[in-house]
């Protein structure tokens, strides 16, 4: 296979310098017109295409955007925020630079690129910050949105979904089929949503009046293998609540697997509610009663609101705090329905 063409290739076509070719399609009022239409005539003809991403590295602009993922948190719900980051920041001619927490190591690069001068922003979209050794990625002082999860430092604005609320309507609609007592497959403790979803729940089912022993709660950690320990110690309990709460999709779906497979029945035997709202719960079976988080709107609107605070904007949706918070929807699948009798 022939090799793409490179910038010293249209050089030579042109029968002029390597630097007069950058300069002609970075800064083309800059040539005589003469040249600039030579250069161009030999980048047609050649078919080649400059590489944006290693210019702006090489020449220090600040067009790059880095976003925080944590490495092993829910892939098929970032997945979604990640696309609507990427279409919003490259309409906007930004480049998106994606960044795996993944320990100290990885962490302590992320903060050296960060203070490297070579980025324009930081987005984030967990309730962590890369942090080593009393170094936070935070103080290369770049311009930076927190999208889904709140770090909560003070003066970073957030783009976030009412969590609590949400998890509200997760207990409501248990309650309202007429389950009286809900088995709670929680987050990992100390994360954002968690707190937050927990707090919704524990408002939901007092709201209800239901007594102190109506929620169960087991500790899990967004990942098939929370809701696969979830599902076992629901198993091993005498008395099983017919409704379970899930923290996230993910768990959900592992739960489902393995209590069917000890012989239990959804919705028959108990009613299974997700979080998320990640397309393997429309395929699952049964398919998944699960709250729908406007996942590519979140990315979208952070990844927006990080290119008006560039342009020195501050948008009128942050006033109150610095929090924009969108509204999720509950999605009845076929894994809720009403308790057994008896």
């Amino acid at each position: 296979m022939r090799r793409p063409p490179r910038i010293g290739d249209v050089a030579l076509q042109a029968g002029v310098s390597v630097a007069t070719v950058s300069r002609a399609l970075s800064a083309p009022e800059k040539l005589r017109e003469e040249t600039r239409r030579k250069v161009l005539a030999a980048v047609a003809e050649l078919g080649y295409t400059p590489n944006s991403v290693a210019r702006q590295l090489r020449g220090g602009a600040s067009q790059l955007v880095l976003v925080v993922v944590p490495r092993r948190s829910n892939p098929p719900f970032f997945s979604e925020v990640l696309h609507g980051i990427d279409v919003t920041l490259a309409d906007a001619g930004y480049v998106l630079i994606t960044g795996y927490m993944e320990g100290v190591d990885r962490d302590l690069r992320l903060i050296e690129l960060a203070a490297s001068g070579n980025l324009a922003g930081l987005l984030t979209t967990s309730g962590m910050l890369p942090e080593v050794s009393g170094r936070s990625i935070l103080d290369a002082g770049l311009p930076a949105v927190a999208i889904c999860a709140d770090p909560l430092v003070p003066g970073l604005p957030a783009v976030l979904l009412d969590d609590e609320a949400a998890a509200r309507a997760q207990v409501d609609h248990l309650i309202g089929l007429g389950h009286k007592r809900i088995f709670y497959v929680t987050g990992p403790t100390g994360n954002y949503n968690e707190t937050v979803r927990h707090r919704g729940i524990v408002a939901g089912v007092e709201a209800a009046g239901l007594g102190a022993d109506a929620l169960t709660e087991f500790a899990g950690n967004y990942q098939f293998t929370g809701g696969v320990a979830g599902a076992r110690a629901y198993l091993a309990m005498a008395d099983r609540p017919t409704g379970v709460i899930c923290g996230n999709d993910e768990c959900a779906v592992a739960f489902m697997k393995t209590v069917t497979a000890a012989g239990l029945r959804i919705p028959q035997d108990l009613s299974v509610v997700g979080f998320d709202g990640i397309e393997f719960a429309d395929y699952c079976e049964p398919t998944l009663t699960t709250i729908a988080q406007p996942r590519f709107a979140l990315g979208a609107a952070g990844a927006r609101l990080l290119i008006d605070i560039l342009a020195g904007q501050r948008p009128a949706a942050l006033q109150g705090g610095g929090r924009l918070v969108m509204q999720g929807r509950l999605r009845v699948g076929d894994s809720t329905a009403a308790p057994p009798r008896g």
